[in-house]
């Protein structure tokens, strides 16, 4: 059994839902299926269609209610609760089939991934039970124009992929509401352009620091990001098809058999053309018009 999974991962606003919404628009409009399943238990709207939803286990409202806990206690409160009702989630998972492909919207609480244990428990629980799993990583394209939101954003996927032990896809959401040419640029910008570019409205006890985190991302180059625009089909393409390979989605696939069209035999017979069982004269031969 092989079944491949996206964790849509990254802060709260850069657009988990909206992501899952036009994966699962995509493949639809490709004829081929993409099913999402959402694992945030504070979710308050979503407009795909939803396979299954954590808050039928557990919702942050009610924990916030009862146990008298705040926005980010309640949220961890409840992956912990999944974690040990992991029955729960197994049983949502044997709805698919051999070969199915999932996507997980998660939680917008970065500590989750970053460096608290809990999502690494529930990827582990995963592979061992037979899914390819990949992570996702969502940023805002709003905060790569500026370079120190940006260099937070690549340390924090750093921290995340190092976490999670996964293979690890970074995506820029909103493209379409940012000036992707400025965007480009500072992609192809080296660490150390970025930090240069702080200088001057840094504190200058933390240059030294600062500098060291643009050779950190210089010198490894860990992190590199793809930009999504959501009325691109081209861009949403390219996102899906560089998540598809580190997921090794499609090789061991069977190609599928052709289906066999029923068609009428008279609609393809010639003009003139009499065959067995036809009225009138037969002598089991076929007759054809240009043979009178």
């Amino acid at each position: 059994m092989v079944r491949f999974i996206q964790l849509v991962i990254g802060p709260a606003g850069v657009g988990k839902s909206s992501y899952c919404k036009v994966m699962q628009e995509h493949a639809d409009a490709s004829h081929r299926s993409i099913f999402v399943g959402n694992l945030d238990p504070a979710a308050e709207y979503f407009e795909y269609r939803a396979s299954f939803d954590v808050r039928d286990l557990v919702k942050a409202d009610d924990v916030m209610e009862e146990h008298g806990l705040g926005p980010n206690g309640a949220l961890i409160y409840c992956m912990e609760h999944l974690i040990r009702n992991l029955e729960w989630l197994y049983d949502q998972l044997d709805a698919f089939g051999e070969d199915d492909y999932l996507i997980l919207d998660c939680p917008g609480q970065v500590e989750l991934y970053s460096h608290l244990p809990v999502m690494k428990r529930l990827v582990n629980a995963l592979q061992m039970s037979g899914y390819r799993v990949a992570s996702v990583y969502l940023l805002d394209a709003l905060f790569v124009l500026e370079p120190a939101k940006f260099i937070s954003g690549c340390m924090l996927s750093l921290s995340c992929m190092l976490q999670l032990e996964l293979p690890h896809v970074n995506v820029i959401t909103k493209c379409d509401m940012a000036d992707k040419a400025a965007i480009e640029r500072i992609l192809d910008a080296e660490g150390a352009w970025m930090i240069n570019s702080m200088d001057h409205v840094s504190n200058p006890k933390l240059r030294s620091l600062t500098h060291a985190i643009g050779g950190v991302i210089d010198d490894y180059m860990l992190v590199s990001f793809t930009m999504m625009d959501i009325n691109d089909e081209d861009s949403i393409n390219d996102v899906l098809g560089k998540i598809d390979y580190v997921l090794q989605y499609g090789e061991e696939l069977e190609p599928k058999e052709p289906k066999e069209e029923e068609y009428d035999e008279d609609e393809y017979n010639l003009p003139g053309q009499r065959g067995q069982g036809d009225d009138g004269d037969n002598d089991g031969t076929e007759r054809y018009a240009w043979d009178d």
